[in-house]
């Protein structure tokens, strides 16, 4: 598994794909090889994490360059090394591909959902991914889409077939003795985690919060490693009822964060399936997200939707003053997502891994049930 920043997971959803996904192939017994980045000494787990196996690898910190550098040290360093089958992750490392396969070695390759339109890039960047998707759908021997808006994008603008998986909603334990240490209360906020992105729409959320009259402040979890112009812009929109916490990398935490909220405010546009959304979910939150196709077909009747600051300011103060309605819905949220399960999800990588290595599944084993 190779393409993003690698295990432990502690950034965005492909690292977690990877993480879950790979745990779970390792327990039933693979070998599982992951492309990592340097981490923290606290964080890392030496050479194998969970069952697998980590090669960390070094890296270069520029942000337009180190996901498909890193990535060409992965796949160099995975030619000297038997492998059945590659997970290639964003599709951004597609110019890769033909080194794989001067190997012999099948790839699926994970495409992003539609980096091309993220707001950090400029034109140039842009051309890159729409000439990035044209590889990777050349170059691979599967696509894999985690939405059906993507598979829906691959298909109409690429006439091209993807292998839809989706990822896990976590069970998130209904705790929230440490919320005491932030001087908050369960109910007494509204909730946002994200990275500071355009994209991921923070600023609108707050700009939204600030004009509406709402009662429970705003926590906001996050930040952006490369974005200070959009991270001043962020804190400019607030008022004294925000409060940024910066990025929470305490699990149990940000997972009773979660579990405490009022609601939850997603503002992500782009990226398909977002494991936050996932996230909030499984913890019972009442989520109101941005307005897009992806959203929508996660949350389904259980959510409710924005496309701007004003809709933010209703939906927050709709969430203060209807207790039983956004109790209702915060039930709907967590019943939608028993839907979206990891072991399911790790079920049709290692389908797809036998069939792009060409094995038959093996025989489920007896269980005189």
């Amino acid at each position: 598994m190779l393409g993003t920043r690698g295990v432990p997971a502690r950034y965005g959803g492909f690292e977690t794909a990877v993480e879950e996904v790979g745990r779970r192939l390792a327990d039933r017994g693979h070998r599982v090889v992951v492309y990592s980045r340097p981490t923290e000494p606290e964080a890392s787990a030496g050479s194998s994490y969970l069952g697998m196996q980590r090669v960390e690898l070094p890296v270069v910190r520029k942000r337009s360059l180190e996901t498909l550098l890193h990535t060409g040290l992965s796949a160099g360093h995975l030619l000297r090394h038997r492998t059945d089958v590659a997970f290639l992750f964003n599709c951004a490392n597609a110019p890769w591909l033909p080194l794989l396969r001067l190997r012999r070695i099948p790839v699926a390759t994970h495409v992003d959902g539609l980096e091309w339109q993220r707001g950090k890039w400029g034109s140039t960047g842009r051309r890159y991914y729409q000439l990035a998707e044209k590889l990777a759908v050349r170059g691979s021997d599967a696509l894999i889409a985690d939405a059906a808006g993507i598979a829906d994008y691959y298909a109409e603008t690429h006439n091209a077939g993807t292998v839809q998986l989706s990822y896990g909603a976590p069970v998130v334990p209904p705790d929230t003795d440490r919320l005491a240490e932030l001087d908050l209360a369960p109910g007494g906020y509204h909730l946002v985690v994200a990275r500071f992105e355009p994209e991921n729409h923070v600023r609108e959320i707050v700009e939204g919060y600030r004009a509406s009259a709402a009662a429970r402040p705003l926590v906001v979890v996050g930040s952006a490693p490369y974005s200070d112009e959009y991270t001043a812009a962020v804190h400019a929109a607030a008022d004294h009822r925000v409060r940024f916490l910066g990025g929470v990398w305490d699990q149990e935490l940000l997972d009773q964060l979660y579990v405490g909220a009022r609601s939850y405010l997603h503002g992500h546009s782009v990226g398909g399936t977002n494991p936050s959304l996932l996230r909030a979910m499984g913890a019972g939150a009442a989520v109101s997200a941005w307005d897009v196709n992806f959203n929508r077909e996660v949350l389904g009747a259980a959510g409710r939707f924005f496309a701007d600051p004003a809709g933010v300011a209703a939906a927050v103060e709709q969430a203060d003053q209807d207790e039983a309605g956004t109790a209702a819905r915060a039930t709907l949220s967590s019943r939608r997502a028993t839907d979206y399960n990891w072991d399911d999800v790790a079920d049709g990588y290692e389908r797809l891994a036998f069939d792009l290595a060409g094995h038959r599944l093996p025989r489920p084993r007896r269980t005189g049930r």
